[in-house]
């Protein structure tokens, strides 16, 4: 019995060692193709760059499409992708706070773990998610403009 449990033991073990870890992805699209690869993923989905927004260099681009609520914000270094935000258009404070709620419950569903909350009043809430490969903060603002956004940062 005992012989059994130890080979069960070290059958787990060799399972969890040779697991690979969940790659980082943007609604799908993984964050470890290139650059160039990942703006025309977002192209194919319907994003456009706004040049107007964007610098020369590509270092900063911003990206938009019709009907979304967001604009995204793409930063990148050598070539690789190194955070992307999301840029919530709403136009009233309990809009954003109802959809920050839905996020913020959409991570912990889909993470399966509870956000660091540094912040955590009705008008200014901040919640910071650790995921496999990066770190997803979520932001609410009430202020005169009420700003909602998501950070997405690649480790």
């Amino acid at each position: 019995m005992k012989k059994i449990f130890v080979a069960l033991v070290a059958l787990v073990a060799l399972g969890a060692c040779s697991s690979e870890p969940k790659k980082f992805t943007y609604r799908g699209i993984p964050t470890d193709v290139p650059f160039q690869a990942f703006i025309d993923s977002l192209s194919a989905r319907g994003f456009a760059i706004d040049s107007a927004k964007s610098d020369s260099a590509m270092t900063r681009v911003v990206m938009a499409k019709a009907g979304e609520l967001y604009r995204l914000m793409l930063a990148q270094k050598n070539g690789k992708l190194q955070a992307l935000q999301e840029n919530y258009k709403v136009s009233t404070n309990d809009s954003t706070r109802q959809l920050w709620q839905q996020m913020r419950d959409q991570f912990e569903k889909e993470l399966g773990a509870w956000p660091n909350m540094p912040k955590h009043g009705d008008d200014h809430k901040i919640a910071k998610f650790e995921a496999d490969g990066g770190f997803i903060t979520l932001t609410l603002e009430n202020t005169y403009t009420p700003t909602l956004q998501v950070l997405y940062e690649i480790k």
